[in-house]
C-alpha cells in the first residue's frame, strides 16, 4: 500500500519553521536604527510575555519567539557607527543624485533600517556599494554602464 494511503494525519508534512535568515556581514546602525531595534525587542517581549498562557507548541507564540531571537541576535551584533562628515557617501548620509536623468535622494543606513519606499536603502545594496566614497560632482559607474550615476549632493542629518 502506498504511504499516501497510510498518513494518518498532515501534522507530519507540515513545512518546518526556520529561523529568519540574518543578513550577511556586519550588523552597521545609526542611532536611529539602534532605537528601532530596540523598539522591537520591547514589542515582542510585550506579545510573549501576554501569550505566555499558549500551549508551548502554539504557531502564535512560536512565531514571537522566532522574531524575537531574530531581533535579540540584531541588538546584540549591532555596531553604532560615527556620525558621517558629509564629504562623501558614507553610511547615514543622504545623497542627492541623478541616474537615467531621474533626480533621487536616498538615505543609506543599515539592513534593518533600510525602507525603499521611504528612501532609505542598505548600506549593502548595489546602488549605495556604487556611491560610497563618491564626492559631490562624481561620475559613477554603475551596473557595468561607465558614468551613469552623478552624485549631486551630500547631507548629514
Amino acid at each position: 500500500m502506498s504511504v499516501a494511503f497510510r498518513r494518518d494525519g498532515d501534522e507530519e508534512h507540515l513545512e518546518p519553521k526556520f529561523e529568519l535568515p540574518i543578513p550577511p556581514g556586519p550588523n552597521r546602525v545609526t542611532e536611529r536604527g539602534l532605537a528601532l531595534i530596540a523598539q522591537q525587542v520591547e514589542a515582542l517581549e510585550a506579545e510573549v510575555a501576554a501569550l505566555a498562557g499558549l500551549a508551548a507548541d502554539d504557531p502564535q507564540l512560536m512565531a514571537a519567539k522566532r522574531s524575537l531571537r531574530y531581533w535579540h541576535t540584531r541588538q546584540i551584533t549591532a555596531e553604532l557607527m560615527p556620525i558621517p562628515t558629509g564629504e562623501t557617501v558614507e553610511f547615514g548620509v543622504h545623497v542627492t543624485f541623478r541616474l537615467n536623468g531621474k533626480e533621487r535622494t536616498l538615505g543609506i543606513v543599515g539592513d534593518d533600517e533600510a525602507d525603499p519606499a521611504g528612501d532609505l536603502i542598505s548600506w549593502s545594496a548595489p546602488l549605495a556599494r556604487a556611491m560610497m566614497g563618491a564626492e559631490a560632482g562624481e561620475m559613477l559607474d554603475f551596473s557595468g554602464r561607465p558614468d551613469v550615476i552623478e552624485v549631486l549632493a551630500i547631507a548629514v542629518r
